[in-house]
């Protein structure tokens, strides 16, 4: 991000004909570092800006040069922040470079609740993407969060810190949707419970969500499409809830009714999607299915196992011909003025394989469990698995 910030700074020195001595002086800091700033070597440190703008008796958008321009370059900015960190979903492709990005837009406009919250949710994926998330068993068996592990974190810590002080004045919508979200978890993954609960009190009912509040809002043909745009995305939370949940269970369910579990989560969809298209979810169910196969093998059904990737790689490919048509669509009773939203679902890019169905072995079982490790180096050792993750790169040319 290039800013003119230093030049500016020397530009209104000398309007005022001050050296940098008498500006360092009136900062508290030394002649070098505004010596560094002006040379565009460094910038100031956020909490200095507002005493650079006064002492030169600017506004902070003047000190930066913006006339009429501010929203104009916090929406750029944020957007550029938004599709670094799609970029690095799940994985650290170049974090360093985007937190390093937000913090000087950050610097460009201090105190700015929409760049802060995009910083902090950089910080949010950083965690993840680099240290993972990690989980114990409670002494009933359940599966609980390692919140001493997850507190050593500091990306986490001072995203906490960020969400909350944005969350002061950031207006409804999907920004403060997505931030009060990752707050809560973050709240969860680091033993703060009674503020993650406190939070999430105060969150709309399922009936104030804004799928739902569309249908209130439309009549006739957009009304309908309301409907199944609901029912799809409430379908889509339904599933990765009953997966969630049978990986909370942990020793309180039989492996049988682990797979019964996925096995019904897999099944949702067939109720609304009765023509077996299932639009983007088919990436979802995809998952879903080798989640499935590590559950049947570890209840001794290995050929019900190697099925289940086999049914993987079969919704991965219709996910893949429906990114290829011009316009993709439902086609089941309830779903047909419902558009295909690749939104949840990155469209598969042959030049990055974290998007093609190669992911499917790489990231087997895609939810993480203790018992991943041993059965993967069983499965690995049928000769299956390799013709299966053969058939995932075949896929790809």
């Amino acid at each position: 991000m290039q800013l003119d910030l230093g030049n500016n700074i020397r530009q209104l020195r000398r309007r005022d004909k001050r050296t940098q001595e008498q500006l360092a002086d009136a900062l508290g800091v030394t002649s070098q570092a505004v010596s560094r700033w002006e040379a565009g070597g460094s910038y100031p440190d956020m909490n200095l800006i507002p005493s650079i703008a006064n002492y030169f008796g600017v506004t902070i958008d003047e000190l930066f040069g913006y006339h009429n321009e501010r929203e104009s370059r916090i929406n750029a900015l944020v957007s550029q922040i938004q599709a670094m960190k799609w970029k690095n979903n799940g994985i650290d492709a170049d974090l360093n470079e985007s937190i390093a990005f937000a913090r000087n837009a950050l610097v460009e406009f201090p105190g700015n609740e929409r760049l802060m919250a995009c910083l902090a949710s950089l910080l949010y994926a950083a965690g993840y993407s680099r240290y993972g998330e990690h989980h114990l068993t409670d002494s009933e068996g359940y599966d609980i969060y390692d919140t001493q592990r997850h507190g050593g974190y500091t990306e986490w810590t001072e995203a906490v810190a960020l969400y909350e002080k944005a969350l002061l004045t950031l207006e409804d919508g999907d920004f403060r949707q997505v931030a009060v979200g990752e707050l809560t978890q973050l709240y969860v993954n680091m033993g703060m419970y009674e503020k993650s609960r406190a939070l999430a009190e105060k969150a709309p009912s399922i009936y104030s969500t804004k799928e739902y509040m569309r249908i209130c809002a439309c009549d006739g043909k957009e009304r309908v499409q309301a409907y199944g745009q609901a029912i799809l995305g409430m379908l889509h939370a339904c599933a990765v809830l009953m997966v969630q949940d049978v990986l909370a269970a942990k020793q309180n369910m039989t492996i049988s009714e682990k797979v019964g579990g996925i096995q019904g989560a897999i099944r949702i969809f067939d109720a609304v999607c009765t023509d077996g298209n299932y639009g983007e979810h088919n990436r979802l169910i995809a998952r879903m299915y080798t989640q499935l196969s590590l559950y049947l093998w570890l209840d001794g059904k290995h050929d019900e196992a190697f099925e289940a990737l086999d049914q993987s790689l079969d919704h991965f490919r219709q996910f893949e011909d429906l990114c290829a048509k011009e316009e993709p669509a439902y086609t089941a009773p309830l779903l047909k003025q419902v558009k295909v939203d690749f939104s949840r679902s990155p469209i598969p890019d042959p030049s990055d394989p974290d998007t093609t169905a190669v992911s499917l072995y790489k990231d087997w079982p895609w939810w993480s469990v203790e018992e991943a490790t041993q059965v993967k180096q069983e499965m690995q050792a049928d000769p299956r698995w390799d013709t299966w993750v053969a058939r995932t790169h075949l896929m790809n040319r």
